[in-house]
């Protein structure tokens, strides 16, 4: 017997519930001539805490609402709530369903609303089977206010998947299973692989306790955010990191109104120092916004370190193979409308080198930019390397006296590409130079000291 993955909807499939654009478009649609009263502070209710007792009662009564109407009476509406809807679905989960789906294994969605207002949503999503409360008809074909099968919550719930998978031939045992609610203990409890999505708090507590991973369909798999609050463990990290922190350097950050305030987009720079981190961090405060960062795949190799960094966003490069699955991963972040940063050098260039004022790169910026359709904002990093130095261990943090000055800039997004990977990169990279002061344009014969600076000790 094969297994399935079993999908609850709102607030799993998306950030919050379907109720909203269900009821503006029977409303719009003339369906229903009023509003429920409270209706909106119930549905904010729900996107907030999600399912109470109070809502799902409201929910379990809707039946009368239909009562004595045609069984076609709300297709209309449920279509045009579908196309709505479907737009709001986390990108990311829909990559989850067409991973579920290339291992073989049938997609449901299993979720108390109504078949009838859901059946056209899952037919856009590409849904395989639908697990959902049915409202009885009469023999004239109106909706008689009674249930046809259980009411698909909780207990019963899984009673209705049980019995789907029964007709179905299929595991429980080998299948998964995604939700948001403690009102899903028992269908999560009786797969081989459950997951709390966006939990509730009882159900962040449970999985908590029992080990079940807890994810986000709102962000790139791996990413870890503040159960309860939904807070990325990288935005604290962020706060957590004022300039103040690190006394023996000062920050001169410029050009980060460059970067989109949302939507997709890769941020590209230049590598000088190991402090160019921190002064990443800097920049990416003043954007606003939270990133998925390229690094090589050793650093992620490290104990608590390699999860941290996985935590925080970070995409393992394997430098040693063609690096595809970091491409694909970054892809699917900007698709998702995420923004990617790496720096296309790979790593710092050591020795006569590092005063080398062209810079070469690799072309992932160039091939991701051509896959995606994202924008490239470049951005130039300064004075990094007087804080860490490439022949230290540690960076000087002594120099509290005299700190000096990181300076790093975000420039325009680059223009003209749409070439090869390779002609695009040198733009790219070209770009990059244009964000650093003049010096950096000057070719010129480093000192033997300053080759010793660039250099790693013991090479």
């Amino acid at each position: 017997m094969a297994g399935a993955a079993i999908f609850d909807l709102d607030r799993t499939l998306l950030q919050g519930g379907t109720g909203p654009l269900l009821s503006r478009a029977m409303y719009d649609l003339g369906v229903v001539t009023r509003r429920l009263p409270g209706e909106g502070l119930l549905f904010k209710a729900f996107d907030l805490i999600g399912e109470t007792l109070p809502s799902i009662a409201l929910a379990r009564q809707a039946t009368l609402v239909a009562r004595g109407r045609a069984g076609d009476a709300f297709d209309e509406a449920a279509t045009a709530a579908a196309e709505t809807i479907s737009a709001v679905v986390h990108p990311f989960a829909l990559a989850l369903i067409e991973q579920h789906r290339a291992a073989g294994r049938p997609v449901v969605l299993a979720t108390t609303t109504p078949e009838h207002l859901v059946r056209p949503l899952a037919e856009r999503l590409g849904v395989d089977h639908v697990v959902a409360t049915r409202y009885a008809l009469t023999e004239d074909g109106r909706f008689s206010g009674d249930l046809e099968g259980p009411f698909v919550w909780s207990r019963g719930k899984l009673d209705a998947v049980r019995a789907w998978a029964a007709r179905e031939d299929i595991d429980l045992a080998e299948s998964f299973a995604y939700s948001d609610s403690i009102y899903d203990l028992p269908l999560l409890s009786a797969v081989g692989t459950p997951a709390a999505v966006n939990p509730d708090p009882r159900l962040t507590v449970y999985a908590l306790a029992r080990g079940w991973p807890i994810v986000h369909f709102d962000v790139s798999p791996g990413v870890v955010k503040i159960p309860v609050v939904g807070v990325e463990l990288q935005r604290l990290l962020f706060l957590a990191s004022p300039p103040l922190l690190t006394p023996y350097a000062r920050f001169d950050v410029a050009g980060t109104e460059n970067v989109p305030r949302t939507g997709p987009a890769i941020l590209v720079g230049n590598h000088r120092s190991y402090f160019d981190v921190p002064a990443m961090i800097q920049m990416m405060r003043r954007t606003g916004r939270t990133g998925r960062v390229l690094a090589k795949k050793e650093l992620f190799d490290v104990p608590v370190v390699g999860a941290l960094a996985t935590a925080l966003g970070g995409i393992a490069v394997d430098r040693g193979g063609a690096g595809q699955e970091s491409f694909e991963t970054a892809a699917v972040a900007l698709e998702a409308g995420e923004l990617v940063c790496l720096l296309p050098q790979g790593t710092i260039p050591r020795g006569e080198r590092f005063y080398d004022p062209v810079l070469k790169g690799r072309t992932g910026a160039a091939r991701l930019a051509a896959a995606t359709g994202a924008p490239v904002i470049p951005f130039g990093i300064w004075g990094s390397e007087k804080v860490w130095p490439r022949s230290s261990p540690a960076p000087r943090m002594l120099a509290l006296t005299d700190p000096p000055t990181v300076r790093v800039r975000v420039g325009e997004p680059v223009e003209g590409l749409g070439g090869t990977p390779a002609a695009d990169t040198e733009r790219i990279m070209a770009a990059i130079v244009d964000c650093l002061p003049p010096e950096a344009r000057e070719r010129r014969t480093p000192t033997a000291e300053e080759v010793a600076l660039a250099t790693p000790r013991g090479r």
